[in-house]
């Protein structure tokens, strides 16, 4: 009886520990987007989860844009089109798979096309991987954007 008192004791700090683990590696946050091209930051978009446990991002700074400060989305198409980009939810629809988040869109602001999405954290949850494809995830780009602190 006193061993398994002893072995309960035990676990439950390690269960704990493992659950903060699994926060930290959550999308949920915010995260500075970096051009894959330049390698500057270009953003800085909040990832949130909605009542229906999808996550979705929102762009809360443009910090480096070709059209200036305040750009408004003129390649955007329909609700979005010549809104301004910052506060424009641009990822939607992501649901969790394992150890990422699937079956989601993302639009690219700069040329108005949405995109099909996936999103992975890496590195400890300090990286996130967002794939935009088409089709099928081998035709796509991937980013890599940096857990803003």
């Amino acid at each position: 009886m006193r061993a398994k008192l002893v072995v309960l004791l035990l676990a439950l700090p390690l269960a704990a520990l493992s659950s903060a683990a699994f926060a930290q590696v959550s999308p949920v946050g915010k995260w500075r987007t970096i051009d894959d091209k330049t390698g500057k930051v270009k953003s800085v978009v909040e990832i949130t989860e909605t009542s229906n446990g999808t996550l979705q991002g929102k762009v809360l700074q443009v910090l480096d844009s070709e059209k200036g400060p305040n750009p408004l989305c003129d390649a955007c198409k329909g609700a979005n089109h010549n809104k301004p980009i910052e506060g424009m939810v641009i990822a939607w629809g992501l649901r969790h798979e394992g150890g990422t988040w699937d079956d989601g869109k993302i639009m690219d602001p700069k040329n108005g096309k949405v995109y099909s999405a996936k999103m992975t954290p890496i590195d400890g949850g300090k990286k996130l991987e967002v794939r935009g494809y088409l089709g099928f995830s081998l035709l796509g780009r991937t980013q890599t954007w940096l857990r803003d602190e």
